[in-house]
């Protein structure tokens, strides 16, 4: 029986090492790994994570039989340099990945996540896993950069940035489009793809994903292999679009951003319990790792509530790239517990990796740890190594620094700060005056990571570019100042 490796994005997890060619027995003992990534779902927008209006008890009910992380960041406070990040398992920083890729960017940049950087995917089904990817991919939008080139061997969804959710309504908008002779077409119309080729679809998307997604599982536990899935939803992501019958749970919400954005978290959360149930079908839920996360902070301006973190999507505050997350693995992952010391979905390439008994190449090199024995002990990971966060806004940039308890913060172009964020998890309290040299320790470790980054590829939006240029932004002008 294959064992199975869930990761829900807000998430992490791994350990062992190993070889290509393994035998049919190792591979008997190695999980199936399938990440679930929710996007610009806030912090306290799911149940478990502390959500009074959003109900998700799918979701819920994993999170408390297994382990929930308090601490958990990403790679970056934007969806495609987070995505990047966890796949690449670098910052996107350091292989010039630091911005999005802006919409329609098969004619406006041409290219994708450099093809140097060898994804977990690939380093996946190297070991023998068969993989697949469902949902969003935001990662290169032209040929050799899409996922078949990437280590996938399925997908199932989009290649941009985001998607309307309703084929009945954004099909005929894009036929109309096509036949009107128009080659500028919004990448959020275009056709869903199956393994390169456009497909008609007929449900609201986020359904389609899940129920994709339980196709991939049943189909896959029938192989001899352990299989990868990379279940990337769009949702909440804008524009806010659900159901009649998922807002209809929400009714009592006044806000109408609010209500449709939690209406478009519950259909996940209803996908999530399908999923469950094909796990259990084929006998392989009580050998699943569930990892779930969100690759970044949501957008209070569009529904979402990051209580009690500051900032939002975008930003080096907590809310800008702290999400939340769990494992579940019965009888594997500690049950009904919380693990509060910090972890990056950076993590999750070595952690998986180990779990695989996969070689991850010798020139490849990482950012992230293997947290599986710690995860597992309840011991701190990182201890004394700091997780980054930088966002180049127009001229300057921002940058989030965590040590253990200790939080650096520089927004806004405003001065650094410091923070003990156990005890203030909001980043009310700045105790820089009390502590200057562990703010020093952590804005050098900063500058020393800023040195490691390459040139940005491209620039969203297209105008940074130039300002980029004139601001002389690369050399970090004042970004390491302590005032």
């Amino acid at each position: 029986m294959n064992k199975v490796l869930v990761v829900l994005f807000a998430a992490t997890l791994a350990s062992c090492t190993g070889a290509k060619g393994q035998t049919a027995e190792t591979k008997s003992s190695r999980p199936n790994i399938i990440i679930v990534m929710t996007d610009d779902m806030g912090y306290s927008d799911v149940g478990f994570n502390g959500s009074k209006d959003i109900t998700t008890p799918e979701i819920d009910q994993l999170a408390k039989k297994g382990t929930i992380f308090t601490s958990a960041y990403v790679a970056h406070p934007f969806c495609g340099p987070s995505r990047a990040g966890l796949l690449a398992g670098k910052y996107p920083h350091e292989f010039g990945s630091q911005f999005n890729l802006p919409a329609n960017s098969e004619r406006t940049v041409g290219t994708g996540i450099p093809l140097s950087e060898k994804f977990i995917s690939s380093v996946l089904k190297d070991s023998g896993y068969h993989t697949g990817i469902i949902g969003k991919w935001h990662l290169g939008a032209v040929p050799g950069y899409e996922p078949k080139n990437r280590g996938f061997d399925e997908f199932f969804g989009f290649l941009g940035g985001g998607h309307d959710y309703f084929p009945n309504e954004y099909q005929p908008k894009y036929e109309n489009l096509v036949k009107a002779g128009n080659k500028n077409i919004f990448e959020y119309l275009f056709p869903l793809l199956r393994n390169g080729k456009e497909t008609k679809e007929t449900e609201y998307i986020t359904d389609a994903f899940s129920h994709d997604a339980v196709r991939f599982v049943k189909d896959a536990s029938k192989k001899e292999t352990p299989f990868f899935l990379y279940l990337a939803y769009n949702a909440p992501h804008t524009p806010l679009q659900a159901k009649a019958e998922d807002l209809e749970k929400f009714k009592d919400i006044k806000d109408k951003n609010r209500r449709t954005f939690a209406a478009m978290v519950y259909a996940v959360d209803r996908g999530m319990g399908e999923l469950v149930k094909a796990l259990k079908e084929t006998n392989q839920y009580d050998n699943t790792l569930i990892v779930f996360l969100s690759d970044n902070g949501g957008r209070v301006d569009h529904g979402a509530n990051n209580y009690p973190l500051q900032g939002a999507k975008g930003d080096t505050y907590e809310g800008g790239f702290r999400v939340p997350m769990f494992f579940h693995w019965p009888n594997h992952v500690p049950a009904g517990k919380h693990f509060d010391y910090p972890v990056s979905s950076l993590d999750f390439y070595p952690t998986f990796a180990g779990l695989a008994h996969a070689a991850i190449p010798k020139e490849k090199q990482l950012d992230g740890k293997d947290i599986w024995n710690d995860v597992i002990t309840g011991n701190n990971p990182r201890k004394g190594q700091m997780i980054f966060a930088m966002r180049h806004r127009s001229g300057f940039s921002d940058v989030g620094v965590r040590l253990d308890q200790w939080k650096a913060t520089k927004a806004y172009n405003g001065p650094w700060k410091l923070y003990n964020i156990n005890e203030d998890i909001s980043e009310k309290n700045d105790i820089s005056k009390q502590h200057p040299e562990q703010l020093k320790i952590m804005v050098a470790g900063a500058k020393k990571w800023s040195e490691g980054h390459e040139e940005p590829l491209w620039f969203d939006p297209v105008e940074l570019k130039q300002v980029w240029k004139d601001k002389n932004m690369a050399q970090f002008p004042n970004t390491f100042k302590i005032d």
